[in-house]
């Protein structure tokens, strides 16, 4: 099919002059694309932040449970658990939730050691970056930029005062803060010396919160999961698998809200495709009696009726993804992005991590540009294999 500049500006002028209804049509293409994609880059980059997050968990962690609850683990366990063969490293966490009552959100506070590796990369980035001893001296901590936020939109610039488990006030100096490479996992964390989280907390020097596990050999895993049963039963062992189908779980779960709004954009979608095939108005069929009286061929006509539908819906196409990329990473897609995250506001809002999923545009762009070009243009075929008059008749 040979490219017409006469016939493209044929149908430009004719996308014009039909006013009212062209624009009716490219603004419910438009939202409608715009709702698919906004669902489907929410989907895309919380799944790929949870994928990524899990990658950054330890093989192993172990936690103690009595009556049905967790409870804080004696640091005497850790010797013999390093005895075990498959085990590379122990290390104790000190760690907990902290309410902060004012915003309504709890804070991650994690207690550091200038002398014990931390269970992640990226933490222990934080650590080597400042003088643990000092912080220890100064009273210092650090916190993510979630936590930042919060506290400077409640007047806390310089420090902040935690209660501790006896009621007594304890201040703490904000020395710095972060960005961690996942933000749905450190954006409400706050690092500082263990020995203040054990006074936060209350907790005995001689205990930890839960021991992480590193084995030299992923594929020895279960075995040593088995040997940590039979030497301690009740301690509960949980594996980055088993973390990862937990999320999973809740992401299917959650998925099930977008399933609900895809299914309705997309039904309202082929509605509007099927009204399509059912056949032109009458004013699109006298459009191509005219056109044919006049002398247009039949290719003449349906290269025509190809342009027009091909601006209509391809411009609509990149006008929505633009507004949904804009809508989802730049304004944080608000209402939308709470289906699947929830209202709760418990933690520190995150930023969506701008990730396109390039395999999921060209779907969408199947979907929508051919599709609607189709149901313009078999009609139209029909219309335009009749006579002239019979058209006009």
């Amino acid at each position: 099919m040979k490219f017409n500049i006469y016939l493209l500006e044929f149908a430009l002028f004719s996308l014009m002059r039909k006013g009212a209804k062209t624009l009716f049509v490219f603004f419910i293409l438009t939202f409608l694309i715009f709702l698919l994609a906004s669902v489907l880059f929410i989907s895309d980059a919380i799944k790929h932040e949870l994928n990524v997050s899990i990658e950054h968990l330890p093989e192993l962690t172990l936690q103690r449970l009595q009556a049905g609850k967790q409870i804080n683990v004696p640091l005497k366990r850790v010797e013999p658990l390093l005895e075990i063969e498959g085990v590379a490293s122990v290390i104790p966490r000190v760690w907990g939730y902290y309410y902060f009552k004012v915003a309504g959100v709890n804070f991650s506070v994690v207690g550091i050691d200038a002398f014990e590796q931390s269970y992640k990369e990226s933490l222990q980035n934080v650590v080597d970056a400042y003088d643990v001893k000092a912080l220890e001296k100064e009273g210092g901590m650090i916190v993510g930029a979630g936590v930042k936020k919060i506290l400077e939109e409640n007047y806390y610039q310089d420090f902040f005062n935690f209660v501790t488990a006896d009621g007594k006030w304890k201040r703490m100096h904000i020395v710095g803060s972060f960005n961690a490479d996942v933000s749905l996992q450190a954006n409400d964390m706050i690092l500082l010396p263990k020995k203040s989280a054990y006074e936060i907390f209350g907790m005995a020097k001689d205990e930890a919160t839960d021991l992480v596990l590193k084995v030299k050999n992923p594929e020895e895993i279960s075995t040593i999961v088995s040997k940590i049963n039979q030497k301690y039963p009740d301690m509960r062992v949980v594996t980055k698998e088993d973390i990862r189908v937990s999320y999973q779980n809740i992401f299917d779960y959650k998925s099930g809200f977008f399933l609900s709004l895809f299914v309705v954009s997309a039904f309202t979608f082929f509605m509007i495709i099927y009204d399509k095939l059912s056949g032109l108005s009458s004013e699109e069929k006298r459009e191509i009696g005219i056109l044919k009286a006049l002398g247009w061929s039949m290719d003449d006509i349906l290269k025509e009726r190809f342009y027009e539908s091909f601006i209509l819906c391809f411009g609509a196409f990149l006008l929505a993804l633009a507004l949904s990329m804009a809508y989802v990473f730049f304004f944080d897609a608000p209402v939308l992005r709470s289906l699947f995250v929830g209202y709760s506001t418990l933690k520190p809002s995150f930023e969506l991590p701008f990730y396109v999923n390039i395999p999921m545009i060209v779907l969408l762009f199947l979907l929508s540009v051919p599709v609607y070009i189709g149901s313009v243009m078999i009609p139209s075929w029909r219309a335009a294999m009749l006579d002239a008059d019979e058209v006009l008749r």
